[in-house]
């Protein structure tokens, strides 16, 4: 029986939602079949249930996964409990991306592999957690730059800056982070493993005639463009600003200091 004088009241923060009736099942599970962390405990939840806003949400829980087998593991006992998931990086979103009631996927501590640079394709292939500056170092040795730096480049990682479009000062210069990326290989809520990028029109006939769930997402976005594509250029505005998985992203040239 604890001694401690003091009396622990009810958070007053505390929400319906912040309870997932399935929590302990799913976590123990989790343990079983991946090999990175799971973390579920009240401690790890409040570090994770608030990013560089003001917003705070308790998640079901976190997973720090080590690799992609683990990614997978997660997707799919997430998907048979309909558990919400949100993956994450450094945690330095502002308008409160990075915390919600779901189980939250860390790519930040294992995940942050990077490939060689191609230097004369100008890119890397990166993993979600790396953080942006160990890209541009890299890259500024061989006089190249990923041209998206927003003020938290020495700890937000790539994920982040595609989740948020990331641009940052120089993105006026070199493009937003969506102008920066090449392709993405992609895990859907479902299972669904595709990679995607730009995309040719005898691309995306092939893509839409080979049917099943890949095809179905090409005929979506196809009738999406046929349907609203003009409307769009005709109206919407040009904003040069930065707008509220592996990946592959693209360096702009940098010139030589002297």
């Amino acid at each position: 029986m604890s001694t401690s004088p003091f009396v622990v009241l009810p958070s007053s923060h505390a929400r319906a939602h912040d309870t997932f009736p399935d929590a302990v099942e799913l976590a123990q599970l989790l343990q079983e079949q991946i090999r990175g962390e799971v973390r579920f405990d009240p401690a790890s939840k409040a570090l994770y249930s608030t990013d560089a806003s003001n917003y705070r949400h308790i998640p079901i829980g976190v997973v720090i996964p080590r690799d992609e087998a683990d990614v997978i593991a997660t997707v799919t006992l997430c998907r048979r409990f309909n558990a919400p998931i949100l993956t994450r990086g450094g945690g330095t979103s502002l308008a409160g991306q990075g915390c919600n009631a779901a189980v939250i996927l860390d790519f930040s501590k294992y995940m942050n592999g990077m490939g060689e640079i191609d230097v004369q394709n100008r890119t890397v292939k990166v993993q979600p957690g790396i953080v942006l500056d160990r890209v541009r170092d890299a890259a500024e040795k061989l006089h190249l730059t990923f041209a998206p730096d927003p003020a938290t480049h020495s700890r937000c990682t790539i994920g982040g800056m595609i989740g948020n479009n990331s641009c940052g000062v120089h993105g006026l210069m070199g493009g937003k982070t969506v102008d920066n990326i090449a392709t993405l290989d992609l895990l859907l809520y479902d299972g669904t493993r595709l990679t995607v990028g730009p995309t040719t029109e005898s691309e995306l006939t092939a893509n839409i005639a080979a049917g099943g769930r890949t095809g179905e997402i090409y005929a979506t976005l196809k009738s999406l463009r046929d349907t609203y594509s003009a409307q769009v250029r005709e109206r919407f505005p040009n904003i040069p600003a930065e707008s509220p998985a592996s990946t592959s992203t693209s360096f702009s040239p940098k010139t030589p200091s002297t």
